[in-house]
């Protein structure tokens, strides 16, 4: 199944601030705060990227993760829950869905330049998605997202 949406994004500068938000192993956020291109603080805000007067597409996939985290356990019974929802072993696949989507949003949009990282970009993907009727679970136990925009590029 393909997702691509309309949608007008929800900017709010407060996503950008998701990054730096202590998580396991990482007590100060991401480890590419301020160092990797494309990453906030440095990376451009969505209206300074897509011209915002005109239309722009939510593209998304939508990942199992539930079942994925049972699949997990069976076949690693001494794994912690923590370990069996590691992005790691599950994101590869999940992305790999997106980019099916991404190339088929593209054969009809050719024209459409795809913003990989909305959140550095200042788009609250949680608030842009609960527009067209999806809400995103945090975090995620039975379903999880990977989210890009597409639209006209400035």
């Amino acid at each position: 199944m393909r997702y691509a949406n309309k949608v007008f994004p929800t900017y709010n500068l407060d996503a950008c601030s998701l990054c730096v938000k202590p998580y396991p192993g990482h007590p100060k956020g991401c480890p590419n705060w301020n160092k990797k291109q494309g990453c906030p603080p440095q990376a451009p805000k969505i209206y300074e990227t897509l011209d915002l007067s005109e239309t722009v597409y939510v593209i998304y996939n939508v990942f199992n993760i539930g079942q994925h985290a049972r699949r997990m356990l069976e076949l690693h019974p001494q794994w912690s829950e923590r370990q069996c929802y590691c992005c790691l072993y599950w994101q590869p696949k999940a992305r790999k869905q997106l980019q099916t989507n991404i190339r088929f949003f593209l054969a009809d949009h050719p024209k459409q330049k795809i913003i990989t990282c909305p959140e550095a970009q200042g788009v609250n993907l949680t608030a842009t998605m609960k527009k067209i009727g999806v809400d995103l679970e945090w975090p995620p136990r039975q379903v999880a997202y990977q989210i890009v925009l597409a639209g006209t590029a400035l």
